[in-house]
Formats: C-alpha cells, sequence, structure tokens
C-alpha cells in the first residue's frame, strides 16, 4: 500500500477575523501557471493586510508533476475522483486530502489550465447550487476574478473538486487559462491579480476593484454542462488539425477541423459544429485517441455578450 499522501501548504493568517479561503493548483501536473502564481502569492499576501485565513498548496498533484504529465502512475484523474479514499492509489489518497482541505475551508479557488492537450478561453465558472447563499456569493467571485468568460454549469457532474465543494456547502469557483506550451507569463499574472481580485471581494483585503473584463456570462443547467472532456468527441483516433480557435465564434455546421485517420493522409475526417456559440477550448495536441474532446462550445449569442 502507498504511503498516505500530504499536500504541502503555506498557511498565511490574517491580523483581523476573516473567512478562510483555499487555492490549490497542480490538480493536473501539466498545468504549469496556477503552480507558478500560488508561489507568487505566497510571497504577495502580507498577513497585516490580511482579513481571515488563506490556505495556497501550489502542487497538490506531486505525482502526476514528477512525470510532467496531466496524471500520476496510477493513471486516474484526480479531478474525476474526488473525495477520494484514504487507504486507495496515489491519486485516490491525494483526493482524499485534498477533500479535507476543502472541507476546512469557506471558500475555495481551483485553479486549471488546459494542460498539454487543450488551449482554452479564459474563464471562471461555478457550479449551480442549489443554495441560493451559496450560489450568488459563487457569482459574485467569478465576476471578481474578472476573466472573459463567467460560466455558470450543471451542479450534477461528480468525482471534482467543486463537487466536494458543492456537498460541502462551500462557495467554490474554478478558473481555466489556455495553455498548453510554457509557462505563460499572462497567465501567471492574470491569476494573480484573479485571486486577489476575489480577497478583496470577499472583504480579506482592501484592494480597488479592477477594470471589468467579463464580456459574457452564461449559466446552463443542462446535466452535462460543464464537461469539458465529452464534447465534440473524436471519431477515431489520428491527427487532429484545427479549423478555429479559443475566442471564435461558430454557427452550427462550421467546420471546427479535420481529423485525418491514416498516416499517408488518405483518409480525412470533417469535424463540424453542432452548436452555435463561443469556441471555449480546441484540441492543441495533434495526436487524439478516439472519444477525445476536440472542441468545446458554449452555446450562446454574440448579442449577449458585452
Amino acid at each position: 500500500m502507498p504511503e498516505a499522501v500530504t499536500i504541502q501548504t503555506q498557511v498565511i493568517l490574517g491580523s483581523a477575523a476573516g473567512p478562510h479561503l483555499l487555492i490549490p493548483g497542480g490538480v493536473h501536473g501539466d498545468e504549469f501557471e496556477p503552480m507558478a502564481a500560488i508561489r507568487r502569492l505566497i510571497g504577495l499576501v502580507a498577513s497585516d493586510e490580511l482579513r481571515g485565513r488563506l490556505t495556497l498548496a501550489p502542487v497538490v498533484n506531486e505525482a502526476a508533476f514528477a512525470r510532467a504529465n496531466r496524471m500520476a502512475e496510477d493513471q486516474l484523474d484526480l479531478a474525476r475522483v474526488c473525495p477520494g479514499k484514504q487507504d486507495g492509489s496515489i491519486t485516490e489518497q491525494t483526493a482524499h486530502a485534498l477533500a479535507q482541505l476543502i472541507r476546512a475551508a469557506d471558500l475555495y479557488i481551483d485553479l486549471h489550465t488546459g494542460g498539454s492537450a487543450m488551449a482554452i478561453y479564459p474563464l471562471a465558472g461555478y457550479v449551480l447550487h442549489r443554495d441560493s447563499q451559496v450560489l450568488e456569493t459563487q457569482r459574485v467571485m467569478a465576476r471578481a476574478f474578472n476573466l472573459p468568460i463567467v460560466w455558470g454549469s450543471s451542479d450534477k457532474l461528480e468525482g471534482r473538486s467543486l463537487s466536494v465543494a458543492r456537498d460541502a456547502g462551500i462557495p467554490a469557483i474554478y478558473a481555466e487559462f489556455h495553455g498548453p506550451g510554457p509557462c505563460e507569463a499572462a497567465a501567471i499574472e492574470a491569476y494573480v491579480s484573479g485571486c486577489i481580485n476575489v480577497m478583496a471581494a470577499m472583504n480579506m483585503l482592501n484592494r480597488p476593484p479592477p477594470t471589468p473584463s467579463v464580456v459574457l456570462v452564461v449559466e446552463d443547467s443542462r446535466p452535462e454542462s460543464g464537461h469539458l472532456q465529452r464534447s465534440n468527441p473524436a471519431p477515431s483516433a489520428g491527427f487532429f488539425e484545427p479549423a478555429v480557435k479559443p475566442g471564435d465564434w461558430v454557427h452550427n455546421g462550421d467546420l471546427l477541423g479535420v481529423l485525418i485517420v491514416d498516416p499517408l493522409g488518405h483518409k480525412r475526417l470533417t469535424i463540424s459544429s453542432g452548436e452555435a456559440g463561443i469556441v471555449l477550448a480546441v484540441r492543441a495536441c495533434p495526436a487524439v485517441q478516439r472519444g477525445d474532446s476536440l472542441a468545446v462550445i458554449l452555446e450562446t449569442s454574440r448579442e449577449t455578450a458585452s
């Protein structure tokens, strides 16, 4: 049996009373900008200006990070096995440890990127919680994070850190920003600023509100909304050549890309959009397996964007 997993955290205690905010990064081992941003926050937030408690965990999934891979050696997705098992595999134990941290918090911000496979348009999201007070706090937090897209989605998805927060009644948001490629400075800065903005909105810090960057707010309660990995699945393994990029607008039937099925390129499958809206994510790694998500479309219209 593997040894018990401990998530390394930095706790900053404020000089006055306030909520306890947890911010983890590295839930997936190939998402590097959140790790860098959280380490920046460790040196940026001073206890004498903080109200409440801030718990920072730059690299939750150390086993996956050590492999420079989305997942650890057990090949389980940490964002699908929460709340985990105390006596399970390495990923299940990590999920168990993360769930304990979440349940001890009052507020939660989960930072992600597209990792090594997907390019994602910057967004802050939350589940459409049944408790109206939790939901309204999440709406405030997501807007305060100040990325272009705010997306409220189904509360039915299980196995995620946000589902742990949902069940515990803890207001929680997540953020996604670009990927793949090198650790992007703009994403790091956006994440540092976003976390500070949320802390100010939750009365944990004194900061002036930022110039608003939110251009689109969508809430979609359909059961599968928010599931990035199931959108426009590849009908076959192959080599994907995208025809769109994150932030593009598409209509139903528009070309999303071409999937080259055979090594010589003789067999090509056209991948068309079944929805109209803004492109949230596109497969950036050309090598795909059957069922891999090739693109994610957030169903909406240009008229709803400010």
